[in-house]
């Protein structure tokens, strides 16, 4: 939590989840999950939701190891994270920029495909919140200010009821092996995999720096 604001938000977000009928045990994970992204945002609120729906339709125990794919790169991830432990750093995350607040969930296989399910936002459920609704829809009607409380409270009490699920078949996430490779025009090494041509990406397509020393 942001310094110096953690024990307001703690105890009212445990206040609105417990307004909300949360069950205990997800209340915790929100809680951990909250810290981690530094603050409850209404996407790691509705995440939360949907990874611990994923993994009941899963039929899953915590202990097991789950892969996970994200179709947004904001607020999302962070539920996966904590809730699944499916992270960039351990190759179980996957994350897909097309902009759809969705999260696809499996179990490890050998098999180069896997059964998956695949919960997102059910924009004909979110009718039945209008705040979750505004604040969904980026409207210029939801004002942050003025109505966080009620779209926290609204979120909680929506829980699992905006969200449908498939299920789906997804592509296995197999580890590359490499070779290191040395980059000719920097000196440092990559993955050979990651070479574009006859130089690395961050001296091509994936460089984000400007060297100012």
């Amino acid at each position: 939590m942001p310094a110096g604001h953690a024990e307001g938000y703690e105890e009212a977000l445990t206040a609105s989840m417990k307004k909300g009928g949360v069950p205990t045990a997800l209340m915790q994970q929100i809680l951990r999950l909250s810290e981690f992204h530094t603050y409850p945002a209404p996407g790691v609120l509705i995440g939360a939701f949907m990874v611990d729906y994923a993994r009941e339709l899963l039929g899953v125990t915590h202990d097991m190891k789950l892969f996970g794919v994200c179709e947004t790169p904001k607020c999302l991830p962070d539920a996966l994270q904590v809730i699944a432990r499916c992270t960039t750093g351990n190759s179980r995350l996957k994350i897909v920029p097309i902009g759809k607040f969705a999260i696809t969930l499996n179990i490890q296989t050998e098999s180069e495909t896997a059964d998956a399910v695949r919960v997102y936002v059910d924009l004909e459920k979110l009718k039945k919140y209008p705040t979750i609704d505004t604040w969904y829809a980026n409207s210029p009607a939801y004002d942050k200010h003025t109505m966080k409380n009620l779209l926290m409270d609204e979120i909680f009490r929506a829980g699992r009821h905006l969200l449908s699920s498939e299920r789906v078949r997804v592509q296995v996430m197999k580890k590359k092996k490499w070779t290191s490779v040395t980059c000719p025009r920097c000196g440092e090494t990559v993955p050979d995999y990651l070479i574009e041509g006859d130089h690395c990406g961050a001296c091509g397509s994936m460089k984000y720096y400007k060297e100012i020393g």
